[in-house]
């Protein structure tokens, strides 16, 4: 059974919705994690909405947090609960996707999805192998997971921007040129990556630039 995921929202400055940012935030974190970010993006953004949902599950050890599924080297979880916590969570995600999309009456190439570590991981599962490609991913420090499956399971290609720090002790760095590879194999001719020089396990504001430009280039801005 689907559970509807709880968001929090910014409202376009303009009054008008002519595009959404979905924010998926990282393992532990919650929607409002992200939702700051609307500040700095929305003066350049003016006529998008942001939606930042809160990930189906608690997580366990962070008591105001949330995870799209568990992490056995974290949690403890075996990877069978992982698998069953991810899959869910794609259905999930995928069902509030469309609800947000008719809400709103957007098409998916006026939808970004960003996302930030488990969120990342979601997005560039989730989008890939949906019908309709979204106008891009944004994806900070996360990693492509299953990418041997990629290549026969994706459905639509959109563009993506790959970001991450290079002193991350989180997600090893190297997941980028890994994704970016995985990607390339699948088919996705618009792959973007930028390094953030000396930043860990984050968001630095030379990241936050290059995926703004991102943003408004793919919605047409």
């Amino acid at each position: 059974m689907t559970r509807v995921l709880k968001a929090e929202r910014r409202e376009p400055l303009s009054g008008v919705t002519r595009s959404i940012v979905v924010f998926l935030h990282g393992y532990g974190a919650n929607g409002a994690d992200l939702l700051g970010l609307a500040d700095p993006l929305g003066e350049h953004l003016p006529d998008t909405l942001f939606v930042a949902p809160d990930a189906p599950e608690n997580c366990p050890g962070a008591p105001m947090g949330y995870q799209w599924f568990p992490i056995p080297w974290i949690d403890g979880s075996s990877e069978e609960e992982a698998m069953r916590g991810m899959n869910a969570s794609v259905e999930d995600l995928n069902a509030f996707l469309d609800a947000l999309m008719v809400d709103e009456d957007v098409l998916p190439e006026q939808v970004v999805l960003f996302g930030f570590s488990q969120g990342t991981m979601m997005s560039l599962h989730v989008a890939p192998r949906r019908e309709d490609a979204v106008a891009g991913i944004v994806a900070f420090s996360g990693r492509l997971l299953h990418p041997e499956t990629l290549k026969d399971e994706v459905v639509s290609r959109m563009p993506v921007m790959l970001v991450h720090g290079d002193a991350d002790d989180v997600v090893p760095p190297q997941s980028l040129p890994e994704a970016a590879e995985a990607l390339d194999e699948a088919g996705f001719k618009d792959v973007f990556a930028h390094i953030m020089k000396g930043t860990a396990h984050g968001i630095a504001p030379d990241g936050l630039s290059v995926a703004l430009a991102f943003m408004r280039d793919k919605l047409g801005l």
